[in-house]
């Protein structure tokens, strides 16, 4: 693998991941417990998709991608790189929520590692979203915090989110056949070395919560590689129905 085919690899999964979740945090609009959250997980969805977006438009000014587009709407499932953590329904907002703060952290993290990236592009939209990421985790900080000490069922739910969510969550961190590669070139430190990041980050705000990370866990891996649930295929049916009754129409 050269180095255009492990940058074209790292950011296809970047893009497919945000893509994917936002638009299940979309899902929430209208639903949110409150109109608070409500309008918090529609805005926190259309940034994510906008950073979709701005990763698929590097694939395509840079290395020779399609249009951002037909990326998202037309590729069947198995072309997709995302994660099985943001492809699985909303659920209950606990899963939710537990989602966005697993799922943000990492986002950081990984953005956080671009900012002195040699691969300018990645490095200018890093420091684009950096306020964005900031208010992300910001809210879910809080609401992990809150939800915790509002008392015993708030707590026993929130705990019985992570336990679900964490094997998941670890799959934003499958290694890469490329990881070294793209280390070696400055791209990025590489998945093991962000893994490590989000376990010191997340655990600060867990022991203020109260929460315990799981032991004994297996990753579910498999995204990076185009194996997916069920849930995706059902997914891009939804989102691409519009684009692919005239994919040359102009709107």
């Amino acid at each position: 693998m050269n180095i255009n085919q492990a940058l074209v690899a790292l950011i296809t999964q970047m893009a497919d991941d945000e893509l994917i979740i936002g638009h299940r945090n979309s899902e929430w609009t209208g639903l949110g417990p409150i109109m608070e959250e409500d309008i918090a997980f529609s805005s926190m969805a259309q940034d994510k998709i906008g950073h979709a977006w701005a990763l698929y438009r590097i694939l395509q000014e840079h290395l020779e991608g399609d249009d951002p587009d037909r990326i998202a709407f037309l590729r069947p499932a198995a072309a997709f790189r995302c994660c099985h953590l943001v492809e699985l329904p909303i659920g209950s907002y606990e899963f939710s929520l537990m989602r966005h703060f697993l799922f943000d952290h990492a986002e950081t993290i990984r953005y956080n590692s671009l900012y002195q990236s040699s691969f300018m592009p990645l490095q200018q939209l890093a420091r684009k979203v950096k306020g964005e990421l900031k208010y992300h985790t910001l809210h879910a900080d809080a609401w992990i915090l809150q939800l915790c000490k509002a008392g015993e069922e708030g707590h026993s739910r929130m705990q019985a989110a992570l336990n679900d969510c964490f094997p998941l969550a670890c799959g934003i961190f499958e290694p890469g056949q490329a990881d070294a590669l793209l280390a070696e070139e400055n791209i990025y430190p590489g998945e093991a070395a962000l893994y490590e990041q989000w376990i010191e980050n997340i655990n600060r705000v867990l022991r203020k919560a109260e929460l315990t990370l799981p032991e004994k866990i297996t990753p579910v891996y498999g995204g990076r590689k185009g194996q997916h649930t069920p849930h995706l295929e059902a997914l891009l049916e939804e989102m691409g129905e519009v684009f692919r009754q005239d994919p040359a129409a102009t709107w």
